[in-house]
């Protein structure tokens, strides 16, 4: 176990050197897969995580106590710190204080919330989405950040910023908010939900003075490593990647499955023989 709280690790692999992807994990069985492959940091997701389990949209239907219990037995299989999605941090001043004193009991190393409203919560690019009033968004962080800093000040607080393409918000708002929930609400680390172009994104960073992400947003595609370093990015928002190869690999299967029967399984031994033989070292 490398030394040091998981929010330790964590600050340590945003300040210490190059870029850092942080991937999703759809459970703990493969995040220790990931963590045997060399990743270094990870995101327990609404959707991507505790959908997994259930099958339900991540519309804030998922409750704090159930998304806490899957981050923490994650936390406990794998070395790697993991951020924790508190979605819009499950009501107020008390729901936010637990939530951070939960995830840090729980072992993460993090937490993520957003500026929508509690009521109102929609999944990430969905239309029609609507930012909470930036007054009471700042408030929602200052709760975390106060009880971070009675708990474990090396938690990290993170907050993502959906004002880009909200209904009442826009790039000169988002940019605000950034500025807002660094300065003001004093988070470690603020990411840009929905950028439109690689311009916008410096544009965040020249407003942003510490940890900035972004995620891809309405980008044509994802940008590399090195795309993020010359933007002056700190981590990499990959999220999206076990979770949609596990899916498409299954799907893939299963239609072969219905229309060839145990032939399809037969090929698929065949074709896979060796990623098969290790697969069972984590059965």
């Amino acid at each position: 176990m490398t030394a040091g709280t998981p929010g330790q690790r964590l600050r340590a692999l945003l300040t210490g050197g190059p870029v850092l992807p942080v991937l999703g994990v759809p459970s703990a069985r493969y995040a220790k897969i990931m963590e045997h492959c060399g990743v270094q940091a990870a995101f327990v997701g609404t959707s991507i995580t505790f959908g997994n389990y259930t099958g339900l949209p991540d519309t804030g239907v998922a409750s704090a106590p159930e998304c806490v219990a899957i981050g923490g037995h994650i936390a406990r299989a794998v070395s790697f710190p993991l951020i924790l999605d508190g979605d819009t941090g499950h009501g107020g001043r008390g729901a936010v204080r637990r939530l951070v004193a939960d995830a840090i009991r729980e072992g993460l190393a993090g937490l993520r919330l957003d500026d929508q409203p509690l009521e109102t919560k929609q999944r990430t690019e969905s239309g029609g989405i609507v930012v909470a009033d930036r007054a009471a968004a700042v408030q929602r962080y200052r709760w975390a950040v106060e009880a971070r800093d009675e708990i474990d000040p090396s938690f990290v607080i993170m907050a993502q910023s959906y004002a880009r393409d909200a209904v009442n918000g826009g790039l000169g708002e988002l940019l605000d908010r950034l500025t807002a929930y660094e300065t003001e609400a004093a988070v470690d680390w603020v990411q840009f939900e929905a950028p439109h172009s690689v311009e916008e994104i410096r544009r965040a960073r020249s407003a942003v003075r510490g940890t900035l992400s972004a995620m891809k947003g309405k980008l044509k595609r994802a940008l590399t490593l090195k795309e993020h370093a010359a933007i002056g990015l700190d981590a990499a928002w990959y999220t999206f990647l076990p979770s949609r190869v596990l899916m498409a690999r299954c799907l893939g299967f299963m239609q072969d499955f219905a229309t060839r029967d145990i032939e399809a399984w037969f090929d698929f031994e065949d074709q896979h023989a060796d990623l098969l033989a290790a697969e069972r070292d984590w059965l």
